[in-house]
C-alpha cells in the first residue's frame, strides 16, 4: 500500500474530549473518526486492525467446532418480553418502532434471537451439542459513553452460545470457549486474567467468568490473593469471614443517644466523636425492585450492590435519594439507623461480632452509641454485602490477602442453563422420544474494545506500539527522500519481495521532511520499520523494531529473512 493513497490524516493534537490514552491515540493516528457520542467510523487502518482481531476469533471459534452464523441486530420486543428481559434492561435497550407501530429493539444482546432460532431447528438430541457464534454490531444506550472504543453506544461484539442435552455437556462447552479465550487473547498479545465473576443482566444458573486486560485506567477492579490463584471482580470477590463468636451482649455498655450537631457524614462523625470508623456501622438505603431495603455495613466498607441485589433475586437495585428516604421512611437523611427501622435490615456478617456501634438515631442531628447488634435490632438477614477491602484475608487460603489491580473487561463466558431455553421453549426430544430443555452456555468477546485495550497496554510516548498478530501493517518503508533514484529503486525491489511472501507493507511514499515521517511512522505503531537512507547506494538500510526500539544497519538483502522471523509472519512462508 502506498501511503500517499491511503486516507491517513495524522493529528499533532488529540481532542479535548479525548481522555484515555488510547483514545487519543487512535485519533491522532488516523485509525477511528467520531460521529456522535459513542459512535465511531473505523478508518482504513483501525479496520484493518479490526478485521485482524475479527480472524483471530473466527479460527480459534471454528477450531472448537462453533459454527458461525449472522443474525438481526432488529429485534421484535416480544422476545425479550417473553425471556423477562424487557424491563431489566431498562433505558440502555434502544427501542423503535416500524410503520406498523410494532416494537423492535436493535440488538444489545442476542440470547433471545438464537434461542428462538435453535428452537425451530433443532428437535431432536441427534443435533446437539451445537455451538453457533457471530461477529457483529451490537447497540447500548449508555447514558454517558466515554473512553472512546471502550463504552460506546455501536461496537462490534463477538457472541456465541451452546446448545446442550444436559450440564456435563455444557460443562465441556464451557471449557472449550474458556481455552479458547486464553488462546485468543495469547495471540492478540494481551496480558488478560481470567476472573470469577457476577453473571450480571445476562443471568444464569452456573459458573461465569470475565477476561481482564490489565490496565490502571480499567473500569474494574480485579481482586487477587497474593498467595494463592484466587481471583475475581470486585462485584463477586469475597474474604475469608471473620471469626465467629458465642452470642455476646455486654451488659455494661448501655444504649445511649446523643446529640451529633450537623454530624451528617462518615468523616463528619468520626470528627466530632473522636472515634474511627470502624466503630460506626452505616445504614444505607436501597430501593430493591422498589421496595426499600436497609444496608448495615462497617463505616470504613461500602455496599456491593451486586451482592444485596443478587441475594433477593431481583431485577433492580438503585440507591434512595433524599426524597425516597424522606416519603418511604420519614427519618432524615444522615442520621438513619437500624433501631426501629420497620424494613428489611440486610446486616454484614463484618458488623455481627461487633460488640458496641455507633449508628443513626432516625432522629435529626441524633446518634446512638453502645448499640449490640444481637441485642439492639433484627439480625434475620446476615450475610456478605460489603466490597472487600485491599489487604483483607484471602477466602480461600490460610496465608494471602487481597491485592487489587485495574482491567477492561474484554470478554465473558456464562453457564446460562435453562434461563432462556426454558422461557422461550427451546426443547428436543431425547432417544426415549421425551421433551427435555435444552442447556446453554454464552460467550462474549468485545471486539472492537479490544484495539482500546491493545493501545493502552502497548504505546508510549512516541505513540502506539501494534502486536505484529494485529498490526495494520507488518512493515513500514520509510525512504528519505522519494526523489532520490537509488533509494527508490530498493524500496520497490523490498516491497515487491516482502510482498510476495505475504508481508503487509506500507510505502511512505509522500514528499514530506523525514522528521515528519518518522513521527507518523512512530504514532501509527508498525512494528517494524525499515529507513532507505543515503546508504541505499552501499545496499545497506536502517532495521526499526517498534516496541524495542532497536535499530540495526543491515544489508537490503537480509530484510526479508528478518522480517519472515517474526511471528506471525513466519507461517506464511
Amino acid at each position: 500500500m502506498r501511503q500517499s493513497k491511503l486516507l491517513l490524516n495524522t493529528l499533532r493534537e488529540a481532542p479535548s474530549e479525548a481522555e484515555v490514552i488510547s483514545h487519543q491515540l487512535m485519533l491522532r493516528g488516523g485509525f477511528i473518526r467520531q460521529l456522535a457520542a459513542g459512535i465511531y467510523s473505523y478508518l482504513p487502518l483501525g479496520r484493518r486492525v479490526l478485521r485482524k482481531v475479527e480472524q483471530i476469533i473466527r479460527e480459534e471459534m471454528d477450531r472448537t467446532s462453533a459454527q458461525e452464523i449472522l443474525m438481526p441486530a432488529m429485534q421484535p420486543t416480544e422476545l425479550w418480553k417473553e425471556s423477562g428481559r424487557y424491563s431489566i434492561y431498562g433505558p440502555e435497550l434502544i427501542r423503535l418502532h416500524d410503520r406498523h407501530d410494532r416494537e423492535f429493539a436493535l440488538g444489545p444482546t442476542h440470547e433471545e434471537v438464537v434461542t428462538a432460532l435453535v428452537r425451530n431447528e433443532v428437535s431432536s438430541y441427534r443435533k446437539l451439542p451445537v455451538t453457533l457464534y457471530q461477529i457483529q454490531t451490537k447497540f447500548r444506550d449508555e447514558r454517558r459513553p466515554r473512553s472512546g472504543l471502550l463504552r460506546g453506544r455501536e461496537f462490534l461484539m463477538k457472541d456465541a452460545y451452546s446448545f446442550d442435552t444436559d450440564w456435563s455437556g455444557l460443562d465441556e462447552s464451557y471449557r472449550k470457549m474458556y481455552e479458547a479465550y486464553h488462546q485468543i487473547f495469547n495471540r492478540i498479545g494481551l496480558n488478560f486474567r481470567a476472573v470469577e465473576a457476577d453473571a450480571g443482566a445476562i443471568g444464569g444458573e452456573g459458573e461465569t467468568h470475565e477476561f481482564m486486560a490489565l490496565t490502571e485506567i480499567g473500569e474494574d477492579t480485579i481482586v487477587t490473593c497474593n498467595c494463592c490463584d484466587y481471583i475475581a471482580n470486585l462485584e463477586k470477590a469475597e474474604s475469608r469471614a471473620p471469626l465467629s463468636s458465642d452470642l455476646i451482649i455486654c451488659a455494661d455498655r448501655v444504649k445511649e443517644k446523643v446529640h451529633t450537631p450537623n454530624a451528617r457524614t462518615i468523616e463528619e462523625l468520626t470528627e466530632f466523636l473522636n472515634v474511627e470508623k470502624q466503630n460506626i456501622v452505616k445504614t444505607m438505603i436501597y430501593l430493591v425492585d422498589g421496595n426499600p431495603v436497609a444496608v448495615l455495613v462497617r463505616g470504613d466498607h461500602e455496599v456491593n450492590e451486586v451482592k444485596v441485589k443478587n441475594y433477593f433475586g431481583a431485577e433492580n437495585i438503585e440507591i434512595a435519594d433524599d426524597h425516597a428516604i424522606s416519603s418511604k421512611l420519614g427519618v432524615p437523611v444522615g442520621f438513619i439507623g437500624p433501631v426501629g427501622l420497620q424494613i428489611p435490615l440486610l446486616v454484614d456478617v463484618n458488623v455481627v461480632n461487633m460488640p458496641a456501634i455507633i449508628v443513626g438515631a432516625n432522629e435529626q442531628d441524633f446518634h446512638y452509641i453502645n448499640i449490640q447488634p444481637h441485642k439492639d435490632f433484627a439480625m434475620e438477614h446476615v450475610g456478605d454485602f460489603r466490597n472487600v477491602s485491599e489487604g483483607d484475608s484471602c477466602p480461600r487460603c490460610e496465608q494471602g490477602n487481597l491485592q487489587f489491580y485495574r482491567g477492561i473487561e474484554i470478554g465473558h463466558v456464562f453457564k446460562l442453563g435453562t434461563k432462556y431455553s426454558e422461557k422461550l421453549g427451546a426443547t428436543y426430544l431425547d432417544s426415549s422420544g421425551k421433551e427435555q430443555t435444552m442447556i446453554m452456555g454464552c460467550y462474549g468477546i468485545g471486539v472492537s474494545r479490544i484495539l482500546s485495550a491493545v493501545v493502552e497496554q502497548s504505546h508510549d510516548e512516541h505513540g502506539m506500539v501494534w502486536p505484529i498478530s494485529i498490526a495494520p501493517f507488518h512493515v513500514h518503508l520509510v525512504p528519505i527522500s522519494v526523489k532520490d533514484e537509488v533509494q527508490m529503486n530498493v524500496v520497490e525491489q523490498l516491497y515487491q519481495q516482502l510482498s510476495k511472501h505475504g508481508v503487509e507493507v506500507l510505502v511512505d511514499d509522500r514528499e514530506e521532511r523525514p522528521g515528519v515521517k518518522f513521527k507518523d511512522s512512530d504514532l501509527i505503531g508498525i512494528p517494524i520499520r525499515i529507513v532507505i537512507g543515503k546508504d541505499a547506494a552501499q545496499g545497506l538500510v536502517e532495521f526499526v523494531e517498534r516496541g524495542a526500539g532497536h535499530k540495526t544497519t543491515i544489508e537490503a538483502d537480509q530484510v526479508l529473512q528478518l522480517c519472515l522471523e517474526r511471528d506471525p509472519i513466519a507461517p506464511r512462508r
